[in-house]
């Protein structure tokens, strides 16, 4: 066949690769700073805009609702429309959010920018994970991508924390908005003369140009279950860390969420086009790597916001010190991303998840010892470093693991799944912590409470991490070779042979 180009995949980092995980990483990290910059700044922006105190939780809860129920969605349009040209689309839109945010003179607009932003972030992020994962060969080269990614991401959550505190303290909240307008340009500005177009091999369904062709193919009825059933679980979730689990409004939330997930899969089984293969949820590297993922996403993300409630609540730190004080487990965070293409090629795909979440619940565990007073801060910043070494080798591996052995017409789908489950998980973390603080705290202020409330919290989320690890051991395989094979094939095999190849490794009906 004529369409054989990409021959002989580069096994090294060129100049135009550099360039490319240089505007990707940049785009990534900014949108993961976007999940927790204006944490430390929701008291000034209340009060800046006149949000009633019940109603500051809505700023963050517009933008995750946007972000992790749109997100599948938009990684099957990347693949139909063009990777590139939705990343570009998203990037555009969420500047001009992020202006509209920074100039909101009332608290209607805010959460229209909010809303804007999360759309924007459920369509660049899966888009752009799918232009790396496409533009780099699955081996360790891709390894080495994903881990620079998984560590930029993470630290960038962190991050978001820290930048928060600064700006609001030295300039104003609106700065939180602010800071990505000139971000976007920068990356509007170099990434169309970088970054190739991608998207999915249609030679065999037609004109791909054809936009009424295009909608045909969306998969609508499928679409809107999984999107109205993701914005429900993630409102029931929000609604039970803010009155516990009982509270009517979380349980019809979650109860729909779960029916509405149950009814997209029998939609996709009864689909010509579907938005997500059923073949492809059967496969145990992507039901069990996706679940590894969301487990390491909710773990991680949730202790940030425990140990913030420790700092503030129970040694009476001021909020721009205790954001600084998860530095450490950013640079952990680093780390672990830097290493893990290595030791996934040393070791392989399996044993790295399992690995990482040892240790993570190791640190984990640790932090049920932490004390009344500022002595504990040594046990915090060194638990804190180890445990985000281990969760980032858990996220890289997830990232290999969902998006391994899948052609690349296929990649944005993948990837939109992968997403997925970070946003699901970035979003879920906090409110399930918060409920079991909740349940054990009361109403209370005593800090004496409150620590016992946030030690229970900090063991159960450490069980998550036990749970996530004896999964992974248990239903994923190790591929006999964790860094090449798959990379060298043909793509026409790689394409006819997913499903065949991974036989061994599928779930049955």
């Amino acid at each position: 066949m004529s369409e054989q180009q990409p021959s002989a995949p580069p096994e090294r980092l060129t100049g135009r690769l550099k360039l490319v995980l240089v505007v990707l990483l940049v785009a990534q990290f900014m949108l993961a700073v976007d999940f927790s910059i204006l944490n430390v700044a929701l008291p000034a922006i209340g009060k800046g805009l006149g949000f009633s105190l019940g109603n500051l939780q809505w700023i963050a809860t517009s933008f995750a609702l946007a972000a992790a129920g749109f997100t599948l969605l938009f990684g099957r349009i990347a693949d139909l429309v063009g990777r590139r040209r939705l990343f570009l689309i998203g990037l555009a839109v969420l500047g001009a959010a992020s202006l509209l945010g920074g100039l909101a003179v009332n608290p209607e607009t805010l959460l229209i920018a909010r809303v804007a932003q999360g759309l924007a972030t459920a369509a660049v992020t899966p888009a752009g994970l799918s232009l790396l994962t496409s533009s780099f060969p699955e081996g360790p080269l891709r390894s080495k991508a994903l881990g620079l990614n998984g560590a930029l991401m993470s630290a960038g959550f962190t991050t978001g924390a820290v930048l928060s505190g600064v700006l609001t303290d030295l300039l104003s909240w609106r700065w939180s908005f602010l800071i990505n307008v000139p971000v976007v340009l920068a990356v509007l500005s170099i990434a169309p003369t970088v970054i190739s177009e991608s998207r999915a091999d249609d030679a065999n369904r037609g004109d791909d140009e054809s936009h009424g062709d295009v909608r045909a193919r969306l998969d609508l009825p499928g679409a809107l279950a999984v999107t109205v059933g993701l914005l429900s679980l993630v409102y029931g979730l929000t609604m039970a860390g803010e009155h516990g689990f009982g509270d009517p409004k979380a349980l019809v939330g979650l109860i729909l969420g779960v029916v509405l997930l149950v009814v997209f899969y029998f939609v996709e089984k009864g689909v010509p086009q579907p938005l997500v293969p059923v073949r492809i949820l059967r496969r145990r590297s992507v039901i069990f790597g996706n679940l590894a993922g969301l487990l390491a996403f909710v773990t991680e993300t949730s202790l940030v916001f425990l140990m913030t409630l420790y700092l503030q609540k129970v040694l009476g730190f001021s909020p721009l010190a205790a954001g600084l004080s998860f530095g450490v487990l950013g640079l952990g965070t680093v780390v672990g991303g830097v290493a893990a293409a290595r030791v996934i090629g040393g070791i392989g795909t399996t044993p790295t998840l399992v690995t990482g979440g040892l240790v993570q619940a190791v640190a984990t565990v640790a932090l049920v010892g932490l004390g009344d007073s500022r002595s504990s801060m040594w046990l915090l910043l060194i638990a804190t470093f180890v445990g985000g070494v281990g969760n980032m080798l858990v996220i890289v591996g997830f990232m290999v693991t969902a998006t391994s052995g899948l052609p690349d017409a296929e990649q944005g789908m993948a990837t939109g799944m992968a997403t997925m489950s970070q946003q699901a998980g970035i979003t879920m973390g906090t409110p399930i912590m918060s409920a079991v603080v909740t349940a054990h705290v009361g109403g209370s202020a005593d800090p004496d409470v409150i620590l016992a409330g946030v030690s229970v919290a900090v063991l159960v989320n450490a069980l998550v991490v036990v749970a996530g690890v004896i999964m992974a051991a248990l239903f994923l395989r190790t591929p006999r070779t964790p860094t090449r094979g798959i990379a060298s094939e043909p793509r026409e095999d790689l394409a006819r042979g997913t499903v065949e190849s991974d036989a061994a490794d599928n779930l049955r009906p």
